[in-house]
């Protein structure tokens, strides 16, 4: 969805019901917006944010293993030339290492949903279309 998920998407990504988020939200632990249509809709940046202070930063896992892991954006760092993604897939935090231009080409922010595709040492991140 990109800026914002429908509030069932993020109590899916936060495993969490979305009664919780609604709790979330009147004790104002939880930044909402509506639709015109009255539906709740949770900020991209909100679920990053609620992701990385409820799993905190954990361990880099290492290893040889071919996988692709399904994940959502909870950092992005870049300089000059390259960048760092962080991405928190279940209860695997993972960080990729790529060039800047792929991270602006894919306009990687906080709160997207995206795919790290494993192998050996190399963390690859894809968008779905």
């Amino acid at each position: 969805m990109g800026e914002a998920y429908r509030i069932g998407e993020a109590a899916a990504i936060l495993s969490v019901r979305v009664e919780t988020l609604r709790r979330w939200e009147r004790e104002g632990k939880l930044e909402t917006s509506r639709t015109t249509g009255g539906q709740r809709l949770v900020p991209a940046a909100e679920v990053a944010r609620m992701l990385a202070e409820r799993h905190g930063h954990q361990r880099v896992s290492a290893g040889s293993v071919r996988n692709r892991f399904p994940g959502v954006v909870i950092d992005v760092k870049k300089d000059k030339v390259a960048a760092t993604v962080e991405i928190l897939a279940g209860p695997h935090r993972i960080l990729s290492f790529i060039t800047r231009e792929a991270v602006d080409e894919m306009e990687l922010k906080p709160g997207m949903l995206v795919a790290a595709t494993v192998k050996a040492t190399n963390v690859m991140v894809e968008v779905e279309a």
